[in-house]
Order: C-alpha cells, then structure tokens, then sequence
C-alpha cells in the first residue's frame, strides 16, 4: 500500500475578521498570495496592499496535513 503526506495551506476572510465567506486553498504558498491579492483587489478595495497587510495575511495562513493511502 502507497501513501503520500498533502501539505494545504488556506485562508478565509474570516480568518481577518472580515464579513465574507470567501476563502482558498493550495499546496502552494505563492498560489495562494495570487489567490488572496486577487480577491482582496475585486472584493476588498479599501485594503491597500502594501508590505506589513501582506505579512499580517501571511501569519493568517493555516497549514493542514492530509494522508491519502491508495494500493
């Protein structure tokens, strides 16, 4: 029997106390940013997207590890 270790990282704009369902996941940090900064620009347009809101979502990021097992 095979297994492999999944590391997903997500977030959702509840996760920053905002009022809206919204929220993403993926094996990869820098898809998600992508994600993230292109929902906070169509949806949130009074957050400014500057070095320390980028930090703060940073530590916002949950980190879930998932087993699959296949044989």
């Amino acid at each position: 029997m095979k297994n492999q270790r999944i590391v997903a990282k997500s977030i959702s704009c509840k996760d920053a106390e905002k009022d809206c369902t919204w929220s993403a996941s993926s094996e990869n940090e820098e898809e998600l940013m992508s994600r993230i900064k292109e929902h906070v620009l169509a949806e949130h347009k009074e957050i400014e997207l500057n070095s320390e809101y980028i930090k703060n979502i940073k530590s916002l990021i949950k980190v879930t590890k998932r087993f699959w097992w296949w044989g």
